[in-house]
């Protein structure tokens, strides 16, 4: 009897569901001829899909999804076109990086004087008393000469500059800059930060890590609607390249940002917002009032630091710089300081995503993680390290131990490549950006990209994760080649990696049927394309909930 009840259980939930995808009237949106990376390994291809709401209800043939669609239906002919799951961007800053469009660019110049000209030119744009930010510069662009006041200050007489190293942990400011904080000669560095001093012990106006936001106070805050703009410009540049959730690390500034375009329901891209571990108590308080959000605002994860980075020598290393024997790096957060907060956040059943770039300051976090662990017991925590740019061998098993979520951004190795053997020497960099050696370990991978530090297109994380041909172009073959990975196993890591790490896979990530309907439709084949011309593949068009929202 009890095996006939069951049956029939299974037959109406059967019968149940064949209903509820064949009533066409409800049927929104289909798209047939198709070559669909499901991103779901019980089905791996499909050639069509269908939505109703927000959600997929059918994943499979075009002859079968045709059967479904009515007259209200709107029906897409991919054309054969590959189609693959929303992009999810594990690691961005959102904000910043939209204000970061509306700003002075600096990333692509070479040299000084077009460091200068550069400045020169958008300071004419500006009224006097206006703050210049932005920048991106990366002084290994010209040689490794770090930028000084004395270059830029005849060309803004103004404005106060203040403009970020492309890694976020260094900016160069003006002399009128460093009058508005009021900071000399005469001031003492801030622990965990550098103000870089020239021979004769003056301020080169150069400022590292903790000592920046000696600058950053001052600046005065931009207004509701430059904050709207900048949103507004980031939000159609992630639509564009196919981004359709991102876990933003930045202030609770930010989340109000993200609140007000919410409630007024124009957010075309999901957010996960993280907020600064140090607050933890705060995030655990706005939760108990006001709930962790929906499926396109949530909240629920804390941000930390271990140390800087290493294009500023401030990452914390095991072992001297090779090109200084006399630094080893520096901490931005002391451990004991990060021990507490974290077990505190832990214990709350808050998240806890920890920035650490050098060996030293990796394995400081997984000590951090181990204790906490063994201290607060067992649950499904999903502990995150930010970057895991230089880990030591030693390290990697310990990683898949703890369970200890790799959340990495490809495109970095392709440009420190350019330059960390000189910084760290060839066996270290053995095991930097250890995509493979992480993969082979059972470690989850969660790409992302780092924006504004770096540029927002999976296609270029993807094709640095398969190539590793660094930007000068003097690796063809791949920097450090045997931490290759292949293709599927880099959107892997963009899309249900990126999921699982803000415990979403059982709505997003792959294409599959009670899943949100978010993909992206591709110009190019990214499986049969050749790797040196992946980062080439534009979007077609994204879909976000089911609505198009970039694409003709």
């Amino acid at each position: 009897m009890k095996k006939l009840i069951l049956g029939l259980s299974i037959l109406l939930l059967f019968l149940s569901s064949c209903n509820s995808v064949s009533d066409s009237s409800h049927i929104s949106l289909a798209v047939v001829n198709a070559k669909i990376w499901t991103g779901n390994p019980t089905q791996p291809w499909a050639e069509a899909l269908a939505v109703t709401g927000d959600s997929l209800v059918f994943v499979g043939s075009s002859e079968d999804c045709k059967k479904l669609i009515s007259d209200s239906t709107e029906l897409i002919d991919a054309g054969g076109k590959i189609i693959v799951p929303g992009f999810i961007d594990a690691h961005v800053h959102m904000i910043d990086g939209g204000f970061s469009l509306l700003a002075v660019q600096l990333l692509d110049v070479t040299t000084r004087q077009e460091f200068i000209n550069r400045i020169a030119a958008y300071a004419k744009t500006l009224p006097a008393g206006t703050w210049i930010t932005g920048g991106l510069w990366n002084h290994q662009n010209w040689g490794g000469e770090l930028p000084e006041a004395s270059w830029i200050d005849s060309v803004t007489p103004k404005n106060p500059v203040w403009l970020s190293r492309m890694d976020g942990h260094m900016g160069i400011a003006n002399s009128l800059a460093m009058k508005a904080a009021g900071v000399s000669a005469s001031s003492k560095n801030i622990p965990g930060g550098e103000m870089v001093r020239n021979k004769q012990g003056q301020l080169t106006g150069v400022f590292k890590d903790n000592a920046m936001d000696q600058m950053v106070n001052v600046i005065a805050e931009p207004s509701t609607e430059f904050q709207d703009k900048a949103m507004d410009a980031a939000l159609k540049l992630y639509a564009s390249k196919g981004i359709t959730s991102i876990h933003n690390m930045g202030s609770w500034n930010d989340l109000e940002i993200f609140r007000r375009f919410h409630d007024k329901d124009l957010l075309t891209t999901r957010i996960y917002a993280n907020l600064p571990l140090s607050k933890w108590s705060r995030l655990k308080e706005e939760i108990q009032k006001n709930g962790k959000g929906d499926n396109w605002l949530r909240i629920g994860g804390l941000k930390g630091f271990v140390d800087g980075s290493l294009g500023s020598h401030t990452a914390a290393m095991l072992q001297p710089f090779t090109d200084n024997p006399n630094d080893s790096g520096l901490y931005i957060t002391r451990p004991d300081s990060l021990l507490s907060y974290t077990l505190s956040a832990d214990a709350n059943g808050l998240q806890v995503m920890v920035h650490a770039i050098g060996d030293k300051a990796i394995r400081i976090q997984l000590d951090i993680y181990d204790s906490v662990t063994r201290i607060n017991g067992p649950r499904d925590r999903r502990f995150r390290i930010e970057h895991l740019q230089h880990t030591h061998p030693d390290d990697i098993p310990r990683l898949a131990q703890l369970k200890v979520i790799a959340s990495m951004q490809p495109y970095h190795a392709i440009d420190d490549g350019c330059w960390a053997e000189k910084f760290i020497g060839i066996t270290r960099c053995r095991t930097s950006y250890a995509f493979n050696s992480l993969e082979k370990a059972g470690v989850m991978l969660a790409f992302g990209s780092d924006w504004f530090v770096a540029p927002p297109s999976p296609f270029l994380g993807i094709y640095a994760a398969v190539t590793r041909r660094t930007l000068d172009n003097k690796n063809p073959g791949g920097w450090i080649p045997e931490q290759k990975i292949t293709v599927e196993q880099a959107l892997q890591a963009y899309t249900n990696g990126s999921a699982y790490a803000s415990f979403d896979e059982k709505n997003k990530g792959s294409i599959e049927r009670g899943k949100l309907a978010d993909f992206v439709i591709l110009d190019q084949d990214i499986f049969t394309v050749a790797p040196e011309t992946i980062r080439d593949i534009k979007v077609v068009a994204t879909f976000v909930g089911g609505k198009k929202v970039f694409g003709k």
